[in-house]
């Protein structure tokens, strides 16, 4: 008789079944709070997409719309771990470890792939030069889709080229096949401008006067777009991985118990 209490007591351990509760609160919580962020990655807030996409380094969104999918699932299977705690059912314990095991191996997908693809982009900006000069004012559709994101990120940024308006007098570029450097030496978007964007003063940005062309470059923008994807994607995603794996231990010593 007091064995069988005993054996009774050990399966509907109220600690265990709180440890399991609370953190799978904690993981549908944050699974809806990763699902919400991947969402904002891939609506590509920064417009670099196409600067990804030329280098065939997108899979930081690859990794975003995996991303999306482990969040939806963390929130439905924590929910269901919920139950099986609360119901002690050793089925419902093993096939929430079974689905949360699949969910976890996704996501540490996701996070790797994402951060990778994303130091192969900041670590250097040599890259997004090579691409800026290769493909600014190209006749070409991914020409055409380059030029348009470099000519909205110096207007919003203030800033000229990847490292500074330098970039497009030291190195062969297709803007200077189509523009000589007697005629300008950098993009005209490259110019300081009035409030109603006309040019501060157009002859002393093509002859480099301080006061009149942009003298930062672009790549400290860009890197911070990209790290920002990858903080949603990664670093967020890794927090989660490490919380999960905790309660998957404690989920498997419950269901021993079972």
């Amino acid at each position: 008789m007091a064995s069988t209490a005993a054996a009774e007591a050990e399966k509907g351990s109220p600690v265990v079944v709180g440890l399991l509760v609370v953190g799978n609160i904690i993981i549908l919580l944050s699974g809806l709070a990763l699902f919400a962020e991947t969402v904002w990655v891939t609506a590509d807030q920064y417009h670099i997409y196409p600067l990804m996409g030329v280098s065939g380094k997108d899979d930081v969104f690859a990794g975003a719309w995996i991303a999306i999918f482990c969040g939806f699932s963390f929130f439905v299977v924590a929910s269901f771990g919920v139950g099986a705690a609360l119901c002690c059912r050793r089925s419902m314990v093993l096939t929430y470890l079974v689905l949360m095991l699949i969910v976890y191996i996704f996501e540490c997908a996701s996070c790797i792939t994402s951060y990778t693809h994303r130091d192969y982009m900041v670590s250097s900006p040599s890259l997004i030069t090579k691409q800026m000069l290769t493909f600014y004012s190209a006749n070409t559709h991914q020409g055409q889709e380059l030029t348009r994101l470099w000519d909205r990120v110096m207007i919003e940024q203030e800033c000229c080229g990847t490292s500074g308006p330098m970039d497009w007098v030291n190195f062969t570029s297709a803007f200077r096949e189509a523009t000589p450097e007697v005629v300008f030496p950098w993009p005209p978007l490259c110019c300081r401008r009035t409030g109603n964007f006309i040019p501060l003063n157009k002859e002393g940005c093509r002859l480099g006067h301080m006061d009149y062309v942009f003298t930062k470059g672009c790549f400290e923008h860009i890197g911070h777009a990209i790290d920002s994807y990858t903080w949603g994607i990664s670093w967020f995603g890794f927090a989660i991985l490490m919380w999960t794996l905790p309660v998957m231990l404690i989920a498997m010593y419950f269901y021993t118990t079972l």
